[in-house]
């Protein structure tokens, strides 16, 4: 692990750092590293509702071609989607020999979608947690988890950079794992995909259809397979899964260790490695790819139909009585 001692922000010192996007990640990397004395600017297209927001607090805005000329360090933090469009038509022309290119994602780089040629460094620093969670320890004094790689040193300097950077938004804090383009980018597909949202949301579906189809009410089914799971997931998160089975009664935790490989069985496990091997040769990235040049119907079409599930439904309708949540989204 790295941590503020392994990291020389002194680095950043006379460097303008270009934040590219001023979403959840870009705003928390922007405050972040102008609370730590550097020098940044913002990149934005014209006519971004996130240009007022970003100077009132203090930020220089300019549109996103002038911002990655005017920066030493560039870190795109655009969607995964827009990247290489972005990259031919606004920022490659702005990137000098000697600059160093920063990514929060590898997935670009990883799969080729952008070639920044030989002569920049080419680093990545992802913090382990949304962008709101990045500012809000950041102001508390603490960090987020990160990790950092360098997938060119055309400089010899790359990681030092990189690890500057990584202490300037807070990282180094709470430590930094150092990793490759390709492990990062594959790892963090997978997670998404097969666990943290794909496997998630399909289990939770699953369950809700269950009990609903064995004719208990809709509402009760919601709770249990779904409004609980919070409760779960932040005792793993506190305590890893043995100190979640040990907050647990003892009749839940017979029940998750008898049953639980009866829902997460072989066939699922295959499904995950197929999952994990669409990645790995690139198979996923170019779906994607193809979905956006097509207009991304068949994307907007399935998050129509998520929207309407029935637990989606009951769910809008039971959060609306629980003042304590915050809706909002």
């Amino acid at each position: 692990m790295i941590y503020d001692h392994d990291a020389d922000l002194s680095l950043l010192d006379g460097k303008t750092v270009a934040i590219l996007g001023y979403g959840s990640q870009g705003h928390a990397h922007a405050l972040n590293l102008k609370d730590s004395g550097v020098d940044v600017v913002v990149g934005l297209r014209e006519g971004s509702t996130s240009v007022e927001c970003a100077r009132s607090e203090g930020l220089a805005v300019e549109s996103v071609a002038e911002a990655a000329s005017l920066g030493d360090v560039v870190m795109v933090l655009l969607p995964d989607e827009k990247q290489a469009e972005v990259w031919g038509a606004e920022i490659r022309d702005g990137i000098a020999p000697g600059n160093l290119l920063m990514f929060a994602h590898g997935f670009s780089i990883h799969y080729d979608l952008v070639d920044p040629g030989p002569e920049v460094d080419i680093g990545l620093v992802a913090p382990k947690g949304p962008g709101h969670l990045v500012r809000r320890q950041f102001v508390e004094g603490n960090g987020v988890p990160g990790l950092a790689a360098v997938h060119q040193d055309a400089t010899g300097h790359a990681r030092e950079l990189v690890l500057a950077y990584a202490r300037g938004i807070g990282c180094t804090r709470a430590g930094v794992i150092e990793t490759s383009f390709r492990e990062e980018t594959e790892t963090d597909l997978f997670g998404e995909q097969a666990v943290l949202c794909g496997g998630v949301t399909e289990l939770v579906r699953a369950g809700y259809e269950t009990l609903v189809e064995a004719g208990y009410d809709p509402r009760l089914a919601y709770f249990e397979c779904l409004h609980e799971l919070k409760l779960i997931v932040d005792l793993i998160y506190e305590k890893g899964i043995t100190g979640m089975r040990y907050s647990v009664s003892n009749t839940a935790e017979y029940g998750d260790v008898t049953r639980g490989d009866r829902v997460i069985s072989e066939p699922t496990r295959q499904a995950m490695r197929d999952i994990l091997a669409d990645i790995q040769s690139g198979d996923f990235a170019r779906e994607w790819v193809a979905e956006n040049q097509a207009g991304q119907e068949n994307f907007q079409r399935l998050r129509e139909v998520g929207k309407n599930h029935q637990v989606e439904r009951e769910g809008r309708e039971l959060r609306s009585m629980m003042d304590w949540i915050d809706t909002e989204f």
